[in-house]
């Protein structure tokens, strides 16, 4: 018998002071047999700092077509890409290609999944944004979720803070460029 996925519901609180954005979010996320609970995190923390109208968890890990968080626009065309963890450089050329934007947030060594796209091709590389965090903060916030988790996410002037269950942690927010 396979082992189901297990369900997170998280109560967001979202306050993106750069670029204007303050939702409250309710989310149920499935997170995979085969996904990390680091992972997992990275997710969610992707749809949060990328939210707009029409985003969403993609298939992700069960469907290999899509990314882990996809936006729509309202007549259902893709309008961003956003891959998370250490994907390969095939999958950001495709995503590059479908999409007005494509982004990776990553909760590994950003040099070291930047170093496997170096030589590759990606369409529009230079387009492409590579969001890391401080080493350790990921886990630090994995560690607090539970399976129903309250979270207060906000940014201000680069910097990303997090209040999840109790827990408050910090970390400046890395950007670079896949070319």
């Amino acid at each position: 018998m396979a082992i189901g996925a297990t369900i997170h519901t998280f109560e967001i609180q979202l306050s993106d002071v750069d670029r204007g954005v303050y939702e409250q979010l309710s989310l149920k996320v499935a997170q995979h047999p085969s996904e990390t609970l680091p992972f997992m995190v990275t997710r969610v923390l992707a749809l949060c700092l990328e939210h707009e109208e029409g985003i969403a968890f993609g298939d992700g890990i069960s469907g290999g077509d899509e990314p882990a968080v996809v936006a729509r626009d309202l007549t259902g065309s893709l309008t961003a890409w956003i891959e998370v963890g250490a994907p390969e450089a095939e999958r950001i050329h495709r995503g590059s290609m479908a999409a007005d934007r494509a982004v990776v947030y990553t909760h590994r060594d950003p040099e070291r999944v930047a170093g496997r796209w170096s030589g590759k091709r990606i369409h529009r590389a230079e387009d492409v944004r590579l969001v890391s965090f401080d080493p350790g903060f990921i886990d630090a916030v994995a560690d607090a979720v539970a399976r129903r988790t309250t979270m207060s996410v906000s940014v201000t002037e680069g910097t990303l803070y997090v209040e999840v269950n109790g827990t408050t942690l910090s970390t400046a927010v890395h950007e670079r460029r896949a070319g």
